[in-house]
């Protein structure tokens, strides 16, 4: 987490994971911006690294027979990413029903621009890994996912 090159005033909510990525040439499309698709790799990625950083690795999800499946994503973008920047992707679980439902809310933001660039959201389900069902949530999802209180009211009201 790289958290510690960004001013953390700079997040809409308290204490987020954050994944520091530079742009990469192929994300750049013809408009000479960073193409809209790769948005939702960067969540991905910022959602896998901080399961990983929780104790959730894909060996952890295989000895559970569980993980985590998208049910989907939503991005709403606010600024052109340029070509050379670097961009700090922060992520917050936000709801956790403990049953078969999480959410994850993320903040992409530019570091040279000094600008947020999107936000996202992304809603995932539980499935077991040995028959691609869904199924109900393990007690180590339930408490090691742990939603943060206020996220999901800061998300909305920013996205009006």
């Amino acid at each position: 987490m790289d958290n510690d090159i960004i001013d953390s005033s700079v997040w809409y909510a308290e204490d987020p994971f954050v994944l520091t990525l530079d742009v990469a040439s192929g994300e750049i499309d013809d408009f000479q911006h960073v193409n809209n698709v790769v948005y939702v790799g960067w969540m991905a990625r910022a959602a896998w690294a901080h399961s990983k950083a929780l104790g959730f690795d894909f060996i952890r999800y295989q000895e559970l027979d569980c993980g985590f499946v998208v049910k989907r994503h939503e991005i709403d973008y606010r600024q052109a990413c340029p070509p050379d920047e670097r961009v700090g992707v922060a992520t917050w679980i936000s709801k956790n029903d403990g049953r078969l439902n999480l959410r994850r809310r993320f903040q992409m933001y530019g570091i040279k621009t000094q600008k947020t660039l999107a936000i996202g959201m992304s809603d995932f389900v539980t499935m077991r890994i040995t028959t691609g069902r869904a199924c109900r949530m393990p007690v180590a999802f339930k408490e090691g996912y742990p939603a943060r209180q206020g996220v999901e009211s800061v998300f909305a009201a920013t996205n009006r």
